[in-house]
């Protein structure tokens, strides 16, 4: 039997944003004012702060609590001009001086701002990619993540000739491994995806669908907890190709499964920026292993709903 449509339709709702929003407001609060050490860089301009994640992407669900918030320095900036030819790296080189306020400097101002607002023991300063911050009435959780601007060159022969695609780089707190995402493309590639002109508004709903069945899968013991994450459940489904984002959920699902489950063993297949490969080795990929025993679980679902 398969899933029925009105439990997919109750699977497809968006998640409150009240709440994220509200954090986000909260810790931009803390990191402006006047006992933060970033407050005037936040007035300038220098330092962002904004949203990523599935509150941002429209991709929430109702037992998503974690908010993602980035705290981007945009005066300082990673690049791989190291990549170019000689003379334009010499170019850029010469073009550009070292950093005087750097990653660490950032990471370290962020984790004061938030302690003077919020006291030490809200803030968890432990993990290797991000500030974890505690929640408390009317907040949510929160991981913060300090970024530096990322420039990756297709070619450059001088500040006014140049041309770059743009994301944030940060380092693993324990390992200094440089971490480069892009979290602005994965985020207008998402609203193309999503458009009348290419899945008629289906595929966020459909993301928020598999999400949830994930979370039944996992709260009923059928699939490991950390086995699918959110962002590289999204970024499969991104792959699927348009055409099978049709109908009504129940419609889109089926097709979307039959795919998946016809292209085992997965190919190649890019996360939503295009800038990475889903698959490989590195922590920032997934398993092949562990997708295929994501799309297993998935069918046996949809085909033995309440079995």
């Amino acid at each position: 039997m398969a899933i029925p449509l009105s439990q997919l339709t109750t699977w497809s709702n968006q998640g409150a944003t009240v709440s994220a929003k509200t954090t986000h407001e909260s810790i931009r609060t803390a990191l402006t004012h006047d006992q933060s050490p970033l407050k005037d860089r936040i007035g300038n301009g220098s330092v962002k702060i904004y949203l990523q994640g599935s509150y941002k992407n429209d991709t929430n669900i109702r037992a998503d609590s974690d908010v993602d918030v980035v705290v981007e320095l945009t005066t300082t900036f990673g690049h791989n001009a190291h990549e170019l030819p000689y003379d334009q790296k010499n170019a850029h080189d010469h073009a550009y001086a070292s950093a005087v306020y750097d990653w660490q400097d950032l990471r370290r101002d962020v984790i004061s701002a938030l302690t003077k607002y919020y006291g030490l023991l809200s803030v968890d300063t432990s993990g290797n990619k991000s500030i974890k911050l505690k929640p408390s009435s009317g907040r949510l959780k929160a991981d913060i993540v300090p970024v530096i601007n990322y420039r990756k060159y297709d070619y450059f022969y001088g500040t006014t000739s140049h041309n770059a695609e743009e994301g944030v780089k940060f380092y693993h707190r324990t390992t200094n491994r440089g971490i480069i995402n892009y979290p602005e493309h994965h985020y207008q590639n998402g609203v193309n995806k999503n458009s009348d002109t290419r899945t008629g508004g289906r595929f966020k709903p459909t993301v928020r669908i598999f999400k949830n069945m994930r979370n039944h899968l996992v709260d009923t013991g059928k699939l490991t907890d950390g086995v699918a994450p959110s962002y590289f459940l999204q970024s499969l489904i991104y792959n699927v190709p348009d055409e099978h984002f049709t109908g009504d959920h129940s419609t889109t699902v089926h097709a979307v499964l039959k795919h998946l489950w016809s292209a085992l063993p997965l190919g190649q297949c890019v996360c939503q920026n295009h800038f990475h490969e889903l698959f490989g080795e590195s922590e920032e990929q997934w398993n092949q292993d562990d997708a295929v025993k994501t799309i297993s679980a998935f069918v046996e679902l949809w085909d033995n709903w309440n079995q």
